[in-house]
């Protein structure tokens, strides 16, 4: 058990999508192996069967024209689905910051994309059921890109993803690029992206990402958790 508030149980349902549980005032959380870099303080056996008993963690998020949500819910009729099966590894995009960044999104116009951490490819996915072309989504994972490909196929959406690292190769240049991911990335990757309009998340309310020659546009947040519009500034 680990003890903590209301962003620490979004940030631990987020690395354990196996499911989190609030017990006495601390989070217990549900993996094969005991969480490595949390503090610990009690481990025990749980029956058998709860492999599949963490599905009830996962529920669907309706966000904008968007329901976004695991295959065993049914989406209401009047959203569009994105359906993600989150298996042992990536969340199903209901965490705050990829439902802000989803938000923000919706507003912008139509165009090129890279989504920067594609992880379940949610955003990726999203971007081309709002009519996004090309939409490219990058990752250093190779389990998030299969994810995010699995889960396009599933949705019936084209995209490509591949295995990157955004902060040694060149990065293309875009109409709109997304990142969610911790503050300190996102301020490295302002630096490098060549997008005209960027899309950030990944980090609290408390924190404001610097961006130099980066006009900020709009904020949104939930749960205490924020998300970023910003646009490049012209010389």
């Amino acid at each position: 058990m680990v003890g903590g508030g209301e962003a620490e149980l979004a940030l631990l349902l987020h690395i354990f999508p196996e499911g989190v549980e609030e017990l006495d005032g601390a989070f217990a959380v549900y993996a094969d192996e005991p969480p490595l870099g949390f503090d610990v303080v009690a481990a025990e056996d749980v029956p058998e069967g709860w492999e599949d008993r963490w599905r009830r963690f996962h529920h669907g998020v309706e966000v904008g024209r968007f329901w976004v949500g695991p295959p065993w819910e049914d989406p209401p009729l009047d959203r569009q689905p994105i359906v993600v099966d989150p298996g042992r590894a990536f969340g199903t995009g209901a965490h705050p910051t990829t439902r802000l960044t989803l938000e923000l999104l919706q507003t912008l116009a139509p165009g090129s994309l890279l989504d920067v951490g594609c992880g379940s490819g949610v955003l990726s996915i999203a971007a081309a059921k709002l009519g996004f072309a090309p939409v490219l989504g990058i990752d250093l994972d190779d389990a998030a890109v299969e994810a995010t490909l699995a889960n396009a196929r599933a949705n019936g959406v084209a995209l490509e993803a591949r295995r990157g690292d955004a902060f040694v190769e060149e990065l293309p240049q875009v109409d709109v690029a997304v990142a969610n991911v911790a503050l300190d990335v996102v301020e490295l990757l302002l630096a490098r992206l060549a997008a005209a309009r960027v899309v950030t998340s990944g980090y609290l309310v408390r924190d404001r990402p610097q961006a130099a020659g980066w006009t900020h546009v709009r904020r949104a947040s939930v749960d205490g958790w924020a998300a970023d519009d910003f646009e490049r500034e012209v010389s």
